[in-house]
């Protein structure tokens, strides 16, 4: 059975360290590549699909979070207040508050809706020690968010659509999805006592769901203090289930940062991560794919592997080209053992380029694939076109 926590510090993905803290896990070189992959194609399929990125801080004052009723609803999972110039500041738990603001800072009429806004960025959860584990549970998430603010009549397209985008990715990922939940209100005061705004959007979410035919559970409890959750869950090996990407649909918070738009009307707040937390998403992707990632995320994609001293020369050519073309390559020469020992050592890597005389003579490379089929001289820019996420 694959666990991440052993198996992403044998891959180099993470580590952690006393020093640091628990729960604040850092990214190593193979580690980062993974990552850099993913986000730079989520950062895509959200352009192509209409999003315009914003970058935000990480800190903000006390006021901010009680006025998005994050302090009042949300507090226990927050880090306490810093106080500096006799302010208080808060490490955020949610980027949403700051995307309102963003909505806010400029006039917006109903011709500019909707407004899609993403960014991958920090949030901080005051999770205690025991809970945490690996980069599941962490204390630090980067985490995939993007904000919808739309007409009323445009919330359950702008639902399901990121529902597209959510099933597009996790394809793409090679995510296989637990099930479907609809996480609703449950009793007491982390809910917004609002129970007429959550019928309203309870009933969009389940109308979404049932018009594209998707099974889903539906639980108590489990929604946003604000509102109802679309959330799609995850197993790991032992089936232990998390929630990894999520729609929700917020009409608080635009009442609360009064947002508007020209003649008066107010948007509805559509919140949703494609993949959710970056931690949480490796975490499942190590287990699900043991360390074999897709060739367009693998931390390394080629090696190059000449057969002897002789060919070296030839193979060191071989990498810059592939380099130059975009792939993460790296040479594993004839001192670190036989060809069969350092195949075994790169068994990860989706492309082995074999390199021996014949090959050092043509200026190519013999590509042997991580399933152990023989591909021939493949140009490294094909290999290089093939290891890209939009192809």
């Amino acid at each position: 059975m694959n666990d991440h926590r052993r198996l992403g510090r044998e891959l180099g993905i993470f580590d952690t360290d006393p020093l640091i803290g628990s729960g604040l896990p850092y990214w190593l070189p193979a580690g980062a590549a993974v990552r850099k992959a993913i986000e730079d194609y989520v950062y895509e399929l959200e352009r192509r699909n209409g999003y315009q990125h914003v970058n935000s801080p990480v800190l903000g004052k006390r006021e901010l979070y009680e006025r998005s009723g994050h302090w009042a609803h949300y507090a226990e999972d927050m880090w306490p207040p810093m106080r500096v110039g006799g302010e208080e500041f808060v490490l955020r738990p949610s980027l949403c508050p700051h995307h309102a603001l963003i909505c806010r800072s400029r006039p917006r009429s109903r011709r500019d809706l909707p407004l899609r806004i993403a960014e991958l960025g920090g949030m901080y959860r005051s999770e205690l020690s025991g809970v945490l584990g690996g980069l599941s549970r962490v204390r630090a998430i980067q985490l995939n968010d993007g904000h919808v603010f739309c007409a009323p009549e445009q919330a359950a397209q702008e639902v399901s659509a990121a529902l597209d985008l959510i099933e597009a990715a996790h394809a793409r990922l090679g995510i296989r999805a637990a099930r479907y939940r609809l996480s609703l209100r449950g009793e007491g005061a982390k809910f917004v006592d609002d129970p007429a705004m959550w019928a309203r959007s309870e009933s969009l979410l389940r109308d979404v769901l049932e018009e594209r035919g998707r099974a889903y559970d539906e639980e108590r409890g489990e929604g946003a203090f604000y509102g109802p959750k679309i959330d799609i869950q995850i197993e790991d090996p032992a089936g232990r289930e998390s929630t990894l990407s999520t729609v929700q649909v917020d009409y608080f918070q635009p009442e609360r940062f009064d947002l508007r738009y020209a003649g008066g009307g107010r948007p509805v707040m559509v919140h949703r991560s494609v993949v959710g937390g970056i931690e949480r998403l490796v975490a499942h992707l190590v287990e699900a794919h043991g360390g074999a990632f897709p060739a367009w995320m693998a931390p390394v994609q080629a090696v190059v592997l000449p057969l002897s001293d002789a060919e070296l020369p030839a193979a060191r050519e071989v990498l810059r080209r592939c380099v130059a073309s975009g792939l993460r390559a790296e040479l594993a020469p004839a001192d670190r053992g036989s060809l069969g020992a350092r195949i075994r050592a790169h068994r990860l890597v989706p492309y082995q380029l074999v390199v021996g005389p014949r090959e050092a003579a043509s200026g190519g490379a013999a590509v042997r694939m991580r399933d152990g089929s023989q591909a021939g001289e493949v140009p490294v820019e094909q290999l290089a076109a093939r290891s890209r996420p939009f192809g």
